[in-house]
């Protein structure tokens, strides 16, 4: 096989490798909408529950039901809050059931359950409360340019780790816009998307649990140890290898995993503690 030919395989195999793992990011994640359907009484209901919403505007619950004997309600409260179930009746409209769910603060959560009710008998939809957070919008000057490169960072980290293994002609090439790409879209713009959306730079270790920072901090130091290792025997490859692997193991996890949240019973406990003083 000619080097022409085994360049262009690999760069296709790194291009379909990297779009099924974004794919796979997106849909996994735990923001991304709980879909479903129900039949009722041979109507079928489809529903697409979000898990994500902007605060400042109150997030909307809506089910298609064509059938207007259908009704419905919604309860929901704060997640990690010792509030009381509040339970709301969903409107009719236009062929839709909805209502809305209060905003949050970013980084705040509400759970939430919907029923659907005909001729006396209720239809749960979900029987685990869908847990969805608020954060402040991300203007698309900042967040375009944080996924493209970090998009570009996944596809130039796989090429280099393949190119590393079956080529080994370009593997420090690649390996340095890897880590240029995770410098720009994760460690600087990052950051800057994390403060827009939760009002916090940096909530990954050492000042919390964020898994998302975190993941990006371990992306980083594995790629600047392969391109120094690169930089003094470009014959090394075992380490962008491994970087290869630790970028696939943290994209293997899906995103937002452990990400900002509000505890209201933290804030009750200081509030409390406060009036007490």
């Amino acid at each position: 096989m000619s080097d022409k030919v085994k360049n262009i395989l690999l760069w296709v195999f790194s291009v379909v490798f990297t779009l099924s793992l974004v794919v796979y990011q997106r849909t996994t994640g735990p923001t991304y909408p709980l879909k479903g359907e129900v039949e009722i009484a041979g109507t079928t209901c489809d529903y697409r529950f979000l898990r994500s919403h902007d605060t400042e505007i109150n997030a909307p619950v809506k089910i298609e039901v064509s059938d207007k004997k259908i009704t419905g309600q919604m309860s929901y409260k704060r997640y990690k809050s010792n509030d009381e179930w509040t339970t709301v009746e969903m409107i009719s409209q236009g062929g839709v059931l909805q209502t809305e769910i209060p905003f949050q603060p970013p980084a705040g959560k509400v759970m939430y359950n919907v029923s659907l009710f005909k001729d006396g008998k209720e239809y749960i939809l979900n029987e685990e409360p869908v847990v969805i957070r608020f954060k402040g919008a991300v203007p698309l000057t900042v967040l375009t340019p944080h996924i493209f490169f970090m998009f570009f960072s996944l596809m130039f980290g796989v090429r280099a780790g393949v190119e590393s293994i079956f080529r080994k002609k370009d593997t420090k090439y690649f390996t340095g816009i890897a880590l240029l790409t995770v410098i720009l879209g994760g460690l600087i713009l990052g950051p800057i998307v994390q403060k827009y959306a939760f009002d916090a730079y940096w909530t990954g270790w050492p000042f919390g649990h964020d898994l998302t920072d975190n993941k990006t901090a371990f992306m980083f130091i594995f790629w600047l140890i392969a391109f120094i290792k690169l930089r003094k025997n470009p014959q090394h490859t075992t380490m962008v290898i491994v970087a290869t692997v630790v970028m696939l193991a943290m994209y293997i996890i899906p995103h937002s995993v452990l990400g900002s949240e509000i505890d209201y019973t933290e804030q009750e406990k200081v509030q409390i503690e406060a009036v007490d003083e």
